[in-house]
């Protein structure tokens, strides 16, 4: 789009003589109270951050991370834990075997530089009531008591602790104490959460990824769960080591969300939750949502008034795929640093170096840094950026460290955003479609009887399908678009050439609430092929209905994904639908977004793609016996 890239290239070059000014103001030296003078913090950071191993190599991988501050006098480092990894490449036994850490330990003095203590459980130490080869994820570190609390997933119990002899399926939350956050942790002998049976067998809902969080009365509450059953919430004993399950509440409905974390702020509590697949390489669609309650027991919604708990599934996208080189962001931890200011880590995977070396497959996730700003009391990263990969103003670390002003700091931040090459995307936001030129030989109202001649089939169907009252009638179908199934019926038309966008208004007669539809959905497509597109739609997931933007690549590399999906906003049943195609770096950009009633735009993810040659397309399928009417598609050339 030349005409926002243009103002951004003359927005960025005075930027970046005021970005220079603002360095310079921020990047005095700021000393620690903890280090000697010659010992400084950094003024400014890049993704990912630095995690140094013993012998001077770094540690790349840290999924999940908790952080807290010591409370310990004399003690004002800063302590990160992750899930149970390899640390990095060359992580690897004496016979080539990858070693996993249970659960390994950081510490910082500035939340910049990372050391590596260890392991909380290292060699022999697996607490009794585990199963030997367990693993532990997700940990969450707090300070209760007057002594450090770190729970923690058990991907596998003792047959003796679930009663269910074979099964390795039966998670359970976990907890160890100690006077210090580097250790030793000693575990409390049994589970805080125990393994939640749903049937006969080996049938246990997934009860990982805790955390906790205390209200103004100092009762303290454990969030846990997964897609398999969904989140809930129980309050804790005073001593926090146990919980009473007729006391669960539940948080959001099953099968979207889990690695939940909750914090505080003005007067409501704020769940951040990721969704989709965390795992899945350079194709690795997993983001953070928020909603907000008055009450750690919910309901959380979010600014559209949609709660988590919904059908037709709630959830502000607060951190997704930008287009940068950072996917599958997700699994945080938001925190205020010493200064006050919002910041969240979380773990994501670079698309160009997604996975161990020698291990394809095993997805890497290194930690990543970035601040939470809030609009209208709704978190969004870095206004919406999302994930960075240019400097960013470096947090402030300790209590009494000098540092730039709140307004230099803010002059700071608004200069940044401006100049990352991902700035587009806040321009594209306030894009007013009425102002935009229509593609009156691409649009289509859908008046009269038959389809325009602007149109054409993949695989027409044979019944199923009409013009009539101003819609495009389009029934589900029971073909699909999934790897070598590919026997759907696709709608297309000529894309236009340049930037677009691409916008449908589409009822989906899908049932309200209940289970199961599975996987019928209705949208529109950027088509390039039956194994090389993407697709924005409105689709039916076990007892949710989400929508979903889902890319599908031709000829992956062995062991390389060919499918992967971030989710957006919440649909209703009459959904509006956008994609944009932004061509910014020599590279196409597709750009979702969801609305709920044509009005108000929620951005999702950002595929980067080169789909070609390309067209427009609709799409009714994987599933019978529902309806999709098609209100228009309206296509808008971007200058």
């Amino acid at each position: 789009m030349q005409v926002l890239l243009a103002n951004k290239k003359r927005i960025s070059s005075s930027a970046v003589r005021c970005l220079l000014v603002a360095l310079a103001a921020v990047s005095a030296p700021v000393s620690m109270a903890e280090n000697a003078a010659a010992n400084r913090a950094p003024a400014v950071y890049s993704n990912p951050l630095p995690i140094t191993l013993p012998d001077g190599t770094l540690q790349t991988d840290c999924a999940d991370p908790t952080i807290l501050q010591s409370q310990t006098p004399g003690d004002s480092h800063w302590y990160a834990f992750c899930t149970t990894d390899s640390l990095n490449d060359a992580d690897v036994d004496s016979l080539g075997v990858r070693r996993s850490h249970l659960i390994p330990m950081l510490r910082s003095s500035d939340l910049v530089t990372w050391q590596y203590l260890g392991d909380a459980f290292g060699a022999g130490l697996l607490p009794a009531w585990m199963s030997p080869t367990a693993a532990l994820w997700a940990p969450a570190a707090v300070y209760l008591n007057g002594e450090y609390y770190l729970y923690y997933t058990v991907t596998d119990v003792a047959d003796s602790v679930s009663g269910a002899p074979g099964c390795n399926s039966d998670a359970a939350i976990g907890v160890a104490t100690s006077a210090s956050l580097a250790g030793p942790w000693v575990d409390h002998g049994s589970p805080v959460v125990a393994p939640r049976s749903n049937g006969p067998g080996c049938n246990f809902l997934w009860t990982y990824d805790p955390s906790v969080i205390t209200d103004d009365t100092g009762q303290s509450y454990i969030y846990y769960g997964s897609f398999y059953g969904g989140v809930e919430t129980r309050p804790l004993s005073a001593d926090g080591f146990s919980t009473d399950p007729l006391a669960a509440v539940a948080i959001t409905i099953p099968n979207r969300y889990e690695g939940t974390d909750v914090v505080r702020k003005d007067g409501y509590y704020y769940l951040f939750a990721s969704a989709s697949n965390c795992c899945n390489g350079p194709l690795t669609g997993y983001q953070v949502f928020a909603g907000r309650s008055a009450s750690p027991l919910g309901p959380f919604v979010d600014s559209q008034g949609v709660s988590l708990l919904d059908s037709r599934v709630g959830g502000d996208p607060a951190l997704t795929l930008n287009g940068n080189r950072w996917v599958g962001t997700g699994g945080n931890t938001v925190f205020q640093d010493a200064g006050g200011n919002w910041f969240t880590v979380y773990h994501a995977v670079d698309q160009n170096d997604p996975y161990f070396a020698g291990s394809v497959g095993y997805t890497r996730r290194p930690v990543l840094l970035d601040r939470v700003t809030w609009d209208g009391g709704w978190p969004k990263v870095r206004r919406g950026l999302g994930a960075s990969d240019t400097p960013q103003l470096a947090p402030v670390a300790q209590v009494g460290s000098s540092g730039p002003s709140a307004s230099a700091r803010n002059a700071y931040n608004l200069i940044a955003d401006l100049i990352d090459p991902k700035a587009f995307l806040l321009l594209l936001d306030a894009v007013n479609v009425n102002a935009l030129t229509e593609n009156a030989s691409l649009s289509d109202e859908f008046n009269g009887t038959a389809l325009s001649p602007q149109w054409s089939w993949v695989r027409p169907p044979t019944s199923g399908v009409s013009v009539s009252g101003g819609t495009f009638n389009f029934d589900t179908q029971a073909g699909d678009l999934y790897g070598a199934e590919n026997d759907a019926s696709v709608l297309v038309e000529a894309a236009p050439t340049g930037n677009y966008i691409v916008e449908t208004k589409v009822t989906l007669n899908l049932p309200a609430s209940g289970c199961c539809q599975n996987y019928a959905e209705a949208g529109v497509a950027i088509y390039g092929g039956d194994d090389d597109y993407l697709r924005l739609s409105h689709v039916s997931i076990w007892e949710t209905r989400q929508t979903e933007f889902a890319k599908e690549v031709p000829n992956p590399a062995a062991g390389f994904p060919f499918f992967g999906s971030s989710l957006g906003a919440p649909p209703d049943e009459t959904t509006w639908l956008r994609i944009a195609k932004v061509t910014a770096g020599g590279a196409d950009h597709y750009v979702s977004y969801v609305s709920r009633d044509g009005v108000t735009w929620k951005r999702g993810g950002v595929w980067v793609d080169a789909v070609g040659p390309s067209q427009l397309g609709l799409l009714s399928m994987a599933g019978t016996g529902f309806t999709a009417n098609f209100d228009y598609v309206h296509v808008y050339n971007l200058p």
